[in-house]
């Protein structure tokens, strides 16, 4: 259970989080930015109400997403309880090792090639 509720709310601080960035994203910032707020008085939302609008959406989100990390803090916390030591693929003989190690022949070393004087170094 405690699986499903950490996907569920995982999922949800993951929405949460894409509409804060988007959020953020369309406030008018000093320099312009992606802001909606200018322009055309004649429209549905004055620059006042539209920056009155995102910043409550902010504060809401922001809060949303602080709670969902606590929440999601909470479930990690619960689920890494200490559980038994699972004994079942345990083996009932010890591993021995081989008598004698098994080597194999060494390589015979190869010979330094002779230096060639045929090239002329470059100055």
């Amino acid at each position: 259970m405690t699986s499903f509720a950490s996907t569920f709310v995982l999922v949800i601080h993951t929405l949460i989080a894409i509409a804060l960035c988007g959020v953020i994203l369309l406030q008018r910032s000093e320099g312009g930015g992606l802001g909606i707020g200018g322009g055309n008085a004649g429209g549905l939302m004055t620059a006042r109400g539209a920056a009155d609008l995102l910043t409550r959406s902010t504060t809401i989100l922001a809060g949303l997403f602080i709670l969902t990390s606590i929440t999601l803090a909470v479930l990690a916390a619960s689920s890494n309880r200490s559980r038994p030591i699972d004994t079942s693929l345990a083996t009932t003989s010890p591993i021995t090792a081989p008598a004698k190690p098994v080597t194999a022949p060494a390589a015979p070393a190869a010979p330094a090639p002779a230096p060639t004087d045929s090239v002329p170094l470059a100055r």
